[in-house]
């Protein structure tokens, strides 16, 4: 990752990656920050002279590492106004937006961070150095559960770092270092408000920390509140109707309020204005029930303390608790092509509707005593509400440990934590399918044949509205999913140098060995609604409860050679080596396995200010509880075309084999419907039999600070290349298409009705489509995980920074970009390797192909400028992000609109003004967006729904415009 000092030198970020001993010239300033700090520990106090470098486990303040690691710090965050870590580290180039506050159907109650866009599950975050308890079943920690208030710097280290913080590190770690030896009181209060007066953000933080003991101990105590309001994509021009991306036009989804009736032909609708059954009708606009900013409320403690026993002794401890509450709203729930029986003794009723349907299904002439039966329906209900889930995830998390020296060569370290996180979905306004079955199934007399739960007879045929409160309360369920995980860890390492030295060196060698335990447990839970595949309208995929668990042994080392110091060429040639042993006992399951990750680098200077480094690592990433162990169930995937649509089988036989020998009655050949909402159904499934994924990473890189020269000036070059294989992935929706109908399937003549490939995807036995109803054995595509995958990224980092003294103001500098060359990912050996640098689609994003999302630009910066009056500042943060194109693979399979075929360059600038007004207040003034720029229009259903709505990217574009944030820091 890209190493970069924002700002002051004396208040900014450090480049550690290569520039440790200017990081410790950095670290008292930034510890000037806080409110009356702590006196300077003894001399001889543990790790007094130590610093602890993200990537290393070895402590040495002269440790030089070979990759990059890219450092924020608190001026930064206070600059920032960040609200959470997970807007903190978005913008940082090189990371790919992940889930957050702007990702809304798909969210899952948590943030997460994905770095090169490799995964959110192929990173590792840390608090300290230390893993907390995932919130996830796929292992991923919920960045909402990091206290900001206490975090001193957050270090991000790109490429594989298993070796020393073991499996899922494969495309770096994201360290939170929190603020050490605080004395004092700090209240920080901020606001946040669009230009348009809404999306009011509210946080407070309040912090007191005590020595005691003369110094030799110190307690610290965060407590925090923050909410922030919904923003609906109705509230905004660009994102209030839903756009088509084929062709502009009005979009939204098939399901509307009025409802539509398939007999194996295509859907029919009784027209509000004539009472006509026919197949015209106006898609449904979901948009402006969605929203572009999800509601967050979050309550969090964090307290840490230590404790030097000794001179040479000390205990320490810390422990967190959070409860976040995210709410993500969608449009109205419905029956969504659900298979039902109607019997046409229905009140609402009248006699021509019941000649038209009796018509419709080919059945003549029919009686109030007939009912039909196997009607596929799609009916749209708002007048139960908008589809709510409520988020509560509750985590706790706590650590206590013991370090120190064994003798002046050699530390030791020693901790144990515990953590467990509950996250509880609430789904709210769901319509009940099992409950609006219950009511069309009517006596002669009209009442319901099962009338328990209050049934009342329910009213699909007449306009929007036709659903009366009665009967929106009998079909509007709650239902409850629960996931819950834990952590046990216990770790300890031996750190410290050999007392011996090269004979061209000054420094000894340094080393670290040591050995970890972790025990993972998860579970999931849920209620008989949950349970009940296709029984809540619009929920998307059955919940199948499961629980399990795996432990995991290992054992590591790392070593730190100075080779040759202060010689003719070499000011200074190291080189770091490190190893780690792992092995995994998955319970439940005969599944055992052992990995080894490895590394190896060097850093050398051939003259004071100029380090060349590189380095090569050799990680693994294990497959987590979700991978192994969720249960097949029938989800939600994105496609906008399905060949067997329309009338393209009626001419073209071979065609028509293909589409009935996947499930379609031949009936319904000719009148099959296009994936409604860009969304099909898919078979997901976890697997018992996945074994670790190994990835093979290197980085190259110069590091130049030539003080003499250019006195204030750093800069840092990096080239990385990750490459992942046996990567646990499933196919793309496009990739399931093109395999079975041939690389062009709007010209389907490589597909064969025995094709293996073609058997794999299976139909609504009703309609013929991808949709159906979930409980039924139409499954849609397949979306099964396996180790055929392979993932492929490169590119270049480049930090320019510098400062100068104008007299009047001193001046800072920075420049932070990434430029990546490549992003491809490959479900198997016979699948197409996709490159998705630069591109957009409903297959292109985040990797592994079971979850594509945000696009990846080519070439993405930051550039800061920063004027320091001493008590005031002017600061002005420049953010780039590159053209995109829409994916060539893709347009050869969809029609596209030419005007959402390309997303031109964006800049978004965001400007802070912060004042000292005394010794306890500092005011801090932004305005984010200045400009109050748009986001691109590209239509609704372009990619993937979690990353693409509202027309367009809104983790990776603005949509709220311009906001207004004001803060105040008292401190005492």
């Amino acid at each position: 990752m890209i190493s970069v000092a924002l700002s002051r030198f004396r208040t900014s970020s450090a480049l550690v990656g290569g520039l440790a001993p200017l990081m410790l010239g950095l670290a008292s300033p930034a510890v000037a920050q806080d409110a009356q700090p702590a006196p300077a520990a003894p001399a001889a106090a543990p790790d007094a002279n130590a610093i602890v470098v993200t990537g290393s486990l070895i402590k040495n303040p002269n440790l030089v590492s070979a990759a990059p690691v890219l450092v924020t710090d608190r001026k930064e965050m206070q600059l920032k106004q960040s609200n959470t870590a997970e807007s903190l580290i978005r913008d940082i180039p090189g990371v790919v937006p992940g889930i957050g506050n702007a990702i809304n159907n798909g969210s899952g109650g948590f943030s997460t961070v994905n770095l090169r866009g490799l995964g959110d599950n192929r990173n590792v975050v840390l608090l300290d150095g230390t893993r907390i308890v995932p919130a996830t079943l796929t292992g991923v920690t919920d960045l909402n559960d990091i206290p900001l208030a206490l975090i001193e710097r957050v270090d991000v280290l790109t490429g594989g770092n298993s070796t020393t913080y073991g499996a899922d590190a494969v495309s770096g770690v994201v360290n939170f270092v929190t603020r050490k030896n605080f004395a004092g009181l700090e209240v920080d209060a901020s606001q946040q408000l669009t230009q348009r007066g809404d999306g009011h953000v509210q946080r407070i933080d309040i912090t007191t920390g005590a020595n005691f003991d003369d110094g030799r101990g110190n307690v610290v105590l965060g407590i925090g509140y923050q909410k922030s309001d919904a923003v609906y994509d109705g509230d905004r021009g660009f994102s209030h109707d839903a756009i088509a991306s084929a062709d502009g036009s009005a979009g939204g989804s098939g399901t509307t309020p009025v409802t539509g009736f398939n007999f194996g032909q295509g859907y029919l609708r009784f027209d509000p204005t004539t009472g006509v059954l026919g197949s015209a009708f106006t898609p449904y606009n979901f948009n402006p029930f969605n929203v572009l900013q999800t509601p967050f409320k979050r309550y969090n403690i964090f307290a840490q303390g230590h404790y030097e026993v000794t001179d040479h002794i000390e205990v320490y401890t810390r422990g967190l608790y959070s409860q976040n509450t995210v709410n993500t709203i969608v449009a109205p729930s419905g029956a969504f092509d659900n298979t039902v029986n109607i019997s046409l003794s229905n009140p609402y009723l009248t006699d021509a509707q019941r000649t038209a349907l009796c018509d419709a299904a080919g059945i003549g002439a029919c009686t109030s005593a007939d009912t039909l039966n196997n009607v596929t329906l799609r009916r749209r209900t708002p007048e139960v509400g908008n589809r709510v889930s409520n988020y509560v995830t509750s985590v706790f998390d706590y650590q206590l440990g013991v370090r120190g020296d064994i003798n002046s060569h050699l530390k030791f370290n020693a901790y144990g934590s515990y953590g467990n996180s509950t996250n509880t979905q609430t789904l709210q306004g769901y319509t009940d399918i099992k409950r609006l079955q219950q009511g069309l199934a009517l006596n002669p007399d009209g009442t319901c044949v099962d009338p328990s739960n209050g049934c009342v007879p329910i009213d699909i045929f007449g306009p929007p509205g036709s659903i009366s409160a009665e009967q929106a309360a009998f079909l509007q369920v709650k239902s409850t999913t629960a996931v819950k995980t834990s952590l046990a860890q216990a770790h300890a390492d031996i750190s410290g140098d050999f007392g011996v030295a090269s004979p061209m060196a000054n420094d000894p060698i340094n080393f670290a060995v040591g050995a970890e335990y972790r025990k993972y447990k998860a579970s999931q839970e849920a209620d008989q609604l949950a349970e009940s595949p296709g029984e809540l309208g619009g929920s998307g995929s059955a919940v199948i409860p499961f629980s399990d668990s795996y432990d995991v042994y290992e054992g590591f080392g790392e070593l730190n050679a100075p080779l040759i110091q202060d010689r003719p060429g070499f000011h200074s040639l190291s080189i770091d080596a490190g190893i780690r042993y792992s092995h995994y006992k998955i319970y439940g399951t005969e599944n055992r396995f052992n990995t080894t990750t490895y590394k190896g680098g060097g850093v050398w200077e051939p003259v004071q200010g100029v380090k060349l480094r590189a380095e090569y690592s050799h990680a693994v990433r294990a497959p987590n509880l979700n991978e192994l162990f969720s249960p097949a169930a029938v989800g939600l995937t994105n496609l906008n075309f399905d060949p067997c649509a329309g009338a393209a089988p009626t001419n073209n036989a071979n065609l028509a084999a293909v589409c009935v020998a996947q499930g379609a009655p031949q009936s319904s050949l000719g009148t099959i419907e296009q994936p409604s909402a860009g969304q099909s159904n898919a078979l997901f499934s976890g697997n018992q039999n996945l074994k670790p994924e190994k990835a093979n990473t290197y980085t190259l890189g110069a590091v130049l600070q030539p003080r003499n020269l250019i006195p204030g000036f750093t800069a840092t070059i990096d080239y990385y290349h990750i490459k992942i294989t046996n990567a646990i992935s499933s196919q793309t929706s496009g990739n399931s298409i093109a395999n079975c109908f041939g690389p062009d399937p709007l010209n389907p003549s490589a597909a064969a009705a025995s094709s293996a490939a073609c058997l794999l995807i299976h139909r609504d036995p009703n309609t013929g489509s991808l949709n159906g109803d979930q409980a039924g054995p139409g499954s849609g595509l397949p979306a099964f995980l396996t180790n055929s995958g392979t993932l492929l990224t490169d590119g270049i980092d480049l930090s320019l920074n510098y400062n100068r003294d104008l007299g009047f103001a001193h001046l800072g500098l920075s420049f932070n970009g990434n430029y990546t060359f490549r992003s491809k990912f490959q479900a198997s050996a016979f699948d197409v390797n996709r490159e998705c640098v630069g591109y957009y689609s409903s297959n292109c994003g985040i990797g592994g192909g079971e979850s594509v999302g945000s696009p990846i630009p080519k070439f993405q910066w930051s550039q800061r400028t920063t004027l320091d009056f001493g008590k005031s500042e002017l600061s002005l943060l420049w953010r780039h992000i590159d053209s995109l194109d829409y994916e060539p693979l893709a347009l050869e399979v969809n029609k596209v609109a030419p005007q959402f075929q390309h997303i031109k360059p964006a800049d978004y600038f965001d400007l802070t003004a912060q004042t000292t007004v005394n010794e306890h207040l500092t005011l801090t003034f932004e305005v984010q967006n200045l400009l109050d720029r748009d986001p691109p229009i590209v239509g609704s259903d372009i990619g993937s729904t979690t990353y693409n709505s509202g027309n367009t990217y809104p983790a990776t574009y603005d949509t709220l415009g311009r906001r207004f944030v004001m803060s105040a820091k008292v401190n005492f």
